[in-house]
């Protein structure tokens, strides 16, 4: 079991925005059903790329109880 946190705290610096920016283009013309399977390509990229499941499985916690209550 990982003994890691799951950090929340910005990270990105002064990227944040660039990040932002080539998420958004990213789905620039693409079809709802193609959006969210590039969302599920990246998410799984990234999660692959950190290597913690635990803190993988915790993000997704986490972010599905967040749903509904933005």
């Amino acid at each position: 079991m990982s003994e890691a946190k799951l950090d929340t705290s910005f990270r990105l610096g002064t990227r944040g925005d660039d990040v932002y920016a080539a998420l958004i283009a990213a789905h620039d013309g693409l079809s709802a059903d193609e959006s969210a399977r590039l969302n599920a390509r990246l998410v799984l990229m990234l999660a692959n790329h950190l290597g913690d499941a635990a803190i993988v499985i915790e993000a997704i916690e986490r972010a599905r109880a967040g749903i509904g209550k933005l």
